[in-house]
C-alpha cells in the first residue's frame, strides 16, 4: 500500500489581493494515471530485477519524481530534485549496516547485541538525514522545503523504544548462550518483560515519531506544530485491537456454520479448518490495514498546523478498505500487474482527502525566504548521506 507522501502535503498558492485577512480552503488534486505509471514501474521492476536490488534507489528517484509532480497543491504541481547516486550511496551503506548486523549474529549471541547497539546509535542520525533528503529536494513553486529538527531531538524521539528492545535483545542473547530450550530462564525471562514493553510503549512511540517529524517541516517562515496528544495514540490503537476481533468473529461463524451444516454427511474434514484459519488470516490484514492508514492520517494531519496553516484530514475508512479490497482482488487476478493502478488509485484516495486552510499572503513568505532557502548547505548532511527512508 502506498503510503501518504508527507511533502506532499504541504503548503498552498496565495490568496488572490485584498483577501489576506480571509482563511482559503484549498484541495490538493492528484493527476496521475495508471497506465502512465504502469510504464515507469515495468521498466524500475525488470532494471531491479536484473542489477539485483542495485537499481532501487534510481527506481525510487523516478517513482517520486513522477508522483511529485502530478500531485497539485492549489493547482501549481510539487516536484522532486533528489539526484540518484547520494541515495546509492545511502543504500550500499543501509545494505552493508543491516549485513554486518545479521553476518555478526551468526557468529555469537555477543557480537549480534553489539551490532544491535551500533545500528542504534546510528539509525536517528541516518532518520533525520532521511528526513532532510526529501524535504530538502522537494519544491513547491521555486522553493524548497525544509526539515528543521535538530539531531538530539532524533535520538529523543526513538529513545522510548529503545530500552524494551534492548532488553528483549539481551535476553534472547542471554538465553541462546545458556540454554536455548529453556524457556523460563532469566534471559527468556528479560526477553519477555523487553517484549511487553515495546507492545505498551507503541502508541507512545508512535506519537514520539510523528511530533518530531511534523514539528520539524517548514515552508518559507513557517515551522510545523504538532496538536495530538499521546492519549488520542493509545485510543486509536485500542480501537484497532478491538476491530480486530471482527474478522475472527466472522471466521468462527464460518466455521460452526460449515461443521453444521457437513457434519451429518462425514464430510469434514482438517482442509476447511486450514481454509478457514487463511480466511481469518486475510481477513484480519484487509480490515485492519485500511482502519489504522485511514485513522492515523486523519488524526496526524488534522493535528498537524503552523502559525497560517491548518490541514485537515477526511478519508473515509469504508472507502480505503473497499479500494484495497479491489486492489487485493485485481493484483491477485492479474499476478501482480494491476499494482502499478492500485498505487495511482491509493494515491488519489489518500491525498485528495487533506485540504489546507491558509490564513495571508504566502508568496510574501516566499519573497522573504527566498534569498534563504536558495543556500542548499542547510541540507547537506541529508544529501550527503543521501537517505531517503520514506516517512
Amino acid at each position: 500500500m502506498l503510503e501518504l507522501p508527507d511533502a506532499a502535503c504541504v503548503y498552498a498558492p496565495t490568496p488572490a489581493a485584498g483577501a489576506a485577512a480571509r482563511p482559503q480552503t484549498l484541495k490538493i488534486q492528484f493527476t496521475g494515471s495508471g497506465s502512465e505509471y504502469f510504464r515507469i514501474w515495468i521498466v524500475n521492476l525488470l532494471l531491479t530485477l536484473v542489477t539485483l536490488g542495485l537499481y532501487l534507489p534510481f527506481a525510487k528517484v523516478r517513482r517520486l519524481r513522477y508522483f511529485y509532480v502530478n500531485t497539485r497543491v492549489g493547482g501549481q504541481a510539487l516536484s522532486f530534485h533528489g539526484r540518484p547516486w547520494p541515495m546509492f550511496r545511502g543504500f550500499v551503506l543501509l545494505l552493508l549496516l543491516g549485513g554486518a548486523y545479521g553476518l555478526a549474529g551468526h557468529f555469537s549471541p555477543v557480537a549480534g547485541v553489539l551490532a544491535y547497539l551500533l545500528l542504534c546509535a546510528l539509525w536517528p542520525a541516518l532518520w533525520r538525514a532521511g528526513l532532510q533528503f526529501r524535504l530538502g529536494n522537494t519544491r513547491w513553486r521555486g522553493l524548497r522545503l525544509s526539515f528543521q529538527g535538530d539531531l538530539a531531538g532524533a535520538y529523543k524521539a526513538v529513545a522510548p523504544l529503545y530500552v524494551p528492545a534492548m532488553m528483549l535483545m539481551t535476553g534472547s542473547a542471554w538465553q541462546a548462550w545458556n540454554d536455548p530450550m529453556d524457556q523460563t530462564g532469566p534471559g527468556a525471562m528479560v526477553g519477555m518483560v523487553g517484549l511487553l514493553g515495546m507492545v505498551l510503549l507503541s502508541p507512545y512511540f508512535m506519537a514520539r515519531i510523528k511530533r518530531y517529524q511534523h514539528e520539524g517541516y517548514g515552508y518559507a517562515d513557517q515551522r510545523g506544530q504538532f496538536q495530538v496528544g499521546t492519549g488520542k495514540f493509545y485510543g486509536l490503537v485500542l480501537k484497532g485491537l478491538l476491530l480486530s476481533l471482527l474478522p475472527l468473529a466472522i471466521a468462527i461463524g464460518i466455521a460452526i456454520g460449515l461443521v453444521m451444516l457437513l457434519k451429518p454427511s462425514g464430510a469434514v474434514n482438517p482442509a476447511i479448518g486450514l481454509g478457514i484459519a487463511l480466511l481469518a488470516y486475510l481477513l484480519y490484514f484487509m480490515m485492519i490495514g485500511p482502519y489504522f492508514s485511514a485513522r492515523m492520517q486523519n488524526l496526524v494531519w488534522s493535528g498537524t498546523r503552523s502559525e497560517r496553516l491548518e490541514f485537515h484530514s477526511r478519508l473515509s475508512f469504508r472507502s480505503l478498505l473497499w479500494l484495497t479490497l479491489v486492489n487485493w482482488l485485481l493484483t491477485a487476478l492479474t499476478l501482480s500487474l494491476y499494482r502499478p493502478f492500485a498505487a495511482i488509485r491509493t494515491a488519489r484516495l489518500r491525498l485528495e482527502a487533506v485540504s489546507l486552510e491558509v490564513h495571508g499572503d504566502i508568496e510574501a513568505w516566499r519573497a522573504q525566504a527566498q534569498e534563504a532557502h536558495n543556500d542548499a548547505s542547510g541540507e547537506a548532511a541529508g544529501d550527503f548521506f543521501g537517505f531517503d527512508m520514506g516517512w
